[in-house]
């Protein structure tokens, strides 16, 4: 990597921000940006609708619904084009999965306005059924491209992709989930088919991009990277063409900075992962030039507190 695409980073402080990365990447060819969009994403959030208590704990006092919401309401009021996106395990850590099997985790981002989801091996912890139970609470789609769900409770309740307009600016964003056996009982998925995640991924980005769209999205819960040769979001990255941002889960990495790699193709694909729990929420501003030209500018990962309520 050249120092010229090295991310600079700034700390700042009393403001909730955990760190911000400048991306200064090649120049938009002598255009001028025209639009802005800024992708705001979570993960792993595990049924942590509440902050964590404030007794002293490692994450004492931070994460929860409340400091979520009144951040993406802000963040929203100040930019044109806003994006939210959620890469897995909404279910299981917390009794409200206990008691409520998922509802009220669905329903709260159908109220803070998810564009999209992916799910995560814990999203299948009350079965098939159980999770096709609570998409009737989703006002946005759950995607994913390598389960096939035929003959199963999750027939045609799930999709591939979905293209989002913003603006003059096409967004194609599809999901990809991790090999279940091991993860789940096999009777939680029973009927449901793996299929691999790279072959998919190369095939339904491709997809996005003959449709025209300017940036692809594939919200991953693949995991970040593995000792071993699992397929990770690294190795996805690596091995795929036409992926502009992956937005990961599963592994529950804290990343104060996107990592950047280049595809097949030798292009830039951006990975980025903010933990568990809710406690941060991702946020990855880009600029469109008048050909539609996309120049990642910053990078910034949010500790959810009381102080980001005000």
């Amino acid at each position: 990597m050249t120092s010229r695409k090295e991310f600079l980073r700034q700390g700042l402080i009393g403001t909730g921000l955990l760190a911000t990365a400048q991306f200064p990447w090649q120049s938009l060819a002598s255009t001028t940006a025209q639009e802005k969009l800024l992708i705001l994403h979570t993960n792993d959030v595990h049924s942590h609708l509440e902050p964590f208590p404030s007794d002293g704990g490692k994450y004492a006092g931070q994460g929860g619904l409340a400091a979520r919401a009144s951040l993406i309401k802000k963040l929203r009021s100040e930019n044109e084009h806003v994006l939210l996106f959620d890469s897995g395990d909404i279910f299981q850590g917390t009794p409200y999965f206990n008691m409520y099997k998922g509802e009220p985790e669905i329903k709260a981002m159908s109220l803070l306005k998810y564009d999209a989801g992916t799910m995560g091996n814990h999203d299948f912890d009350a079965g098939v059924e159980g999770f096709a139970q609570q998409l009737p609470h989703a006002n946005f789609p759950m995607l994913c491209s390598n389960y096939d769900f035929t003959g199963t409770a999750l027939e045609g309740k799930t999709q591939p992709y979905t293209i989002i307009k913003k603006g003059e600016i096409k967004v194609g964003v599809f999901g990809l989930g991790i090999r279940l056996k091991g993860l789940v009982s096999d009777k939680d998925f029973e009927g449901t088919t793996y299929l691999d995640p790279i072959r998919m991924a190369n095939k339904t980005a491709n997809i996005l991009k003959r449709k025209g769209c300017h940036l692809i999205i594939c919200l991953s819960h693949l995991g970040y990277s593995y000792s071993s040769r699992k397929v990770s979001d690294l190795v996805l990255a690596k091995e795929t063409e036409n992926i502009d941002l992956i937005l990961g889960g599963h592994t529950h990495t804290f990343l104060d900075r996107p990592e950047q790699l280049k595809n097949k193709k030798g292009q830039e694909v951006v990975v980025n992962q903010v933990g568990w729990a809710g406690l941060r929420l991702g946020q990855i501003h880009y600029e469109f030039g008048h050909k539609k030209n996309v120049n990642l500018s910053k990078s910034v990962s949010v500790i959810l507190d009381k102080e980001t309520i005000g």
